[in-house]
């Protein structure tokens, strides 16, 4: 028996000529890839409700330009030392090296594209190189990686899965024999030169996409050839092209669309001064709330009641009703590294992460830095280990003068096990510490239960409601935590002559398809509020981030002029807009229109508020409306291009 299973096992091997063995397993890696790209399609398919049999047939044709391309980035190594045309690479340990490097590169490049599988829907997008930046001062990953392997059990399955056909096909290839002898050698070895230079001539058109003297490499943006909205170019590509592709490249190029003179008029991110009356020494709180999406409002999502909408905010809620709110608020970024600069220093994140670029040393101004140089003490306050995620890093740059993590937190207890301090002792914390500020003072505080792995402490299981998603018992986890926190403040000496600001770093898991869209995916909350009342009302204005900080300034009085991408919805006659960046896409909101723009032409043009799920492409249909729009969005682009490069986010 074990004879015949031998006999067996050895015969169904594939024995042939070695470059067609070659072959076989590049086309193998292709089929794997394309696999891998139905998976990522069919785990996020409901961010996809407008994405046809057709139009994914085609994105499946253009996904094979990447995957040739990723798969050749990969393995350049084990395709060198494969074609080395020296007899030597039949010998047994070369071959077994080589198998090892094929299916160490490739396992841990298809693990990357599963990884997208659940990483996509915090990002919206694939993941890049700066991922490795983002996460490189996390400290507690020891903690982090079983729970997610225990989370997300089924993707590490796939993994597995996909990594063993991978071995399991490697090991189905039996490579030919050499002939022996001296007088074959030479021959050998011009044959095995000439077939060499071949493969790499075909593998230099695979990586560059073509042999046109004007063809460029291909890059992110080319996938925009195959979709038909912006969202499904992250379809069409693969993680490690992404993650290939953007290692070490400066993502920001100066742009001359308009003269000095015609850029101001069209887009000016200098803030002057316009109030005579003196400033305003009010205290100035803003709250960053982890995840907390637009969606998870009852004010917000009235007209979802007859779908049996449930909110899970209901202190916010309350405070809307004694505050000024925006309806139509939107985050700049999709990451928590993007709500920092956007919400504290208004600068949005454009093409990468500001934290990320090589402009994050320019000289910036941002909300800490202008107050503190006016008599104000400045704090900010994050529950996780200090250094987590560049916060406290560009907490310095921007000019607070004192951090508060998990170091400066007092007590050994409410540690969750994982990210940091459960959010309501740490919002007690934050309570005493802004109780012990001279006034006046500007603190900021960035939330974290609200997050992966989405639970709540062990005394509250059960108390909050579950809701469609995990996240909703950990949203209204937090929305107790602060209502306990204004119980305790609200008696404090400081608490009437204080301005709150209340915004998220991003939406994050999403039940109704409205909010599943490119403009669903950047709806977050944008609220005001002053306990003396005089705050009071809402707007259909469109607001994001960045308008935080002019407006805070605006509502201020402060008397000197500044630097923000923003405006100041209180009192500014600049045209209300929203600028965001996602799939090599800029989105621009201005009026009841969204646009979408990829740096050289208008992809989509959308009546956002009345088509919610943006099905009506209206490109071509309104030539006044996207003509002003394209201005508009350039203006902006050269505004902070021109800037970033040329060091210029102060005012001198």
């Amino acid at each position: 028996m074990k004879y015949l299973f031998r006999n067996y096992y050895t015969g169904i091997r594939f024995k042939g000529n070695l470059y067609l063995v070659l072959v076989l397993h590049f086309l193998f890696l292709m089929l794997l890839f394309s696999v891998c790209r139905v998976l990522f399609f069919l785990f996020n398919k409901g961010f996809y409700p407008n994405t046809t049999l057709d139009s994914f047939v085609t994105i499946l044709w253009g996904g094979l330009q990447f995957d040739t391309a990723a798969i050749l980035y990969i393995n350049i190594l084990y395709f060198f030392f494969f074609l080395l045309p020296f007899t030597f690479r039949y010998n047994v340990w070369y071959q077994r090296v080589l198998k090892y490097l094929f299916v160490i590169t490739n396992g841990v490049a298809l693990g990357a594209n599963c990884a997208d599988f659940i990483y996509f829907q915090f990002t919206m997008r694939r993941t890049t190189a700066t991922v490795f930046d983002e996460f490189k001062n996390e400290t507690n990953f020891a903690s982090l990686i079983p729970q997610f392997i225990a989370d997300y059990w089924y993707v590490f399955l796939i993994w597995f899965a996909l990594t063993a056909l991978l071995v399991l096909f490697y090991r189905k290839i039996q490579k030919p024999k050499v002939l022996k002898g001296f007088k074959y050698h030479a021959v050998y070895f011009v044959n095995g030169l000439v077939l060499m230079l071949v493969f790499v001539t075909l593998m230099v058109g695979g990586v560059r996409g073509g042999y046109r003297h004007s063809t460029r490499p291909i890059t992110l943006s080319n996938a925009g050839k195959y979709v038909h909205e912006p969202l499904e170019v992250a379809i069409v590509l693969n993680t490690p092209f992404a993650i290939f592709r953007t290692l070490q490249k400066q993502s920001l190029k100066k742009v001359d669309y308009f003269t000095p003179d015609e850029l101001q008029s069209r887009y000016n991110p200098v803030h002057s001064p316009v109030s005579v009356d003196s400033m305003r020494r009010s205290n100035v709180v803003i709250f960053i709330l982890e995840s907390f999406g637009r969606e998870y409002f009852q004010h917000y999502n009235e007209h979802l009641k007859d779908q049996g909408f449930c909110g899970y905010t209901p202190f916010l809620d309350s405070l809307i009703d004694k505050g000024f709110y925006f309806r139509n608020s939107f985050a700049n970024g999709r990451k928590s590294i993007d709500a920092m600069p956007s919400a504290l220093a208004s600068i949005p994140m454009m093409v990468e992460p500001y934290f990320l670029t090589s402009y994050s040393g320019n000289r910036i101004n941002s909300i800490a830095s202008l107050l503190r140089d006016e008599g104000y003490y400045t704090a900010f306050f994050h529950g996780a280990p200090n250094g987590s995620m560049g916060f406290q890093a560009f907490a310095n740059v921007a000019g607070f003068q004192d951090y508060y993590g998990l170091s400066e937190y007092p007590s050994s207890d409410g540690f969750d096990g994982m990210w940091g301090v459960w959010d309501e002792e740490f919002f007690q914390f934050f309570a005493d510490k802004l109780n012990g500020f001279q006034q006046p003072f500007c603190a900021a505080i960035f939330s974290l239960s609200s997050h992966h792995p989405f639970k709540v402490p062990e005394r509250y299981e059960g108390r909050f409601p579950k809701g469609t998603l995990p996240i909703h018992q950990c949203v209204a986890y937090t929305d107790y935590s602060l209502r306990r926190f204004f119980d305790k403040v609200s008696s404090m000496p400081w608490f009437d002559n204080t301005l709150f600001v209340f915004t998220a770093d991003h939406a994050n898991q999403s039940y109704y398809p409205e909010y599943k869209t490119n403009v669903g995916v950047f709806t977050v909350p944008l609220i005001f509020y002053t306990p003396d009342g005089s705050m009071v009302g809402k707007s259909d204005s469109l607001a994001q981030q960045i308008d935080i900080m002019p407006s805070i300034l605006g509502y201020l009085n402060y008397p000197k002029p500044f630097l923000a991408f923003g405006r100041n919805v209180f009192g500014s006659t600049q045209e209300p807009f929203v600028i965001n960046y996602t799939s090599n896409t800029y989105q621009l909101f201005v009026g009841n229109y969204l646009l979408l723009y990829d740096g050289a032409k208008v992809t989509g043009l959308f009546e956002f508020k009345t088509d919610r799920l943006l099905e009506t492409n209206l490109i071509g249909k309104l030539p006044e409306v996207e003509l002003r729009m394209v201005k508009k969005v350039k203006a902006i682009i050269q505004q902070y291009n021109n800037r970033m490069i040329g060091d210029s986010l102060t005012v001198k």
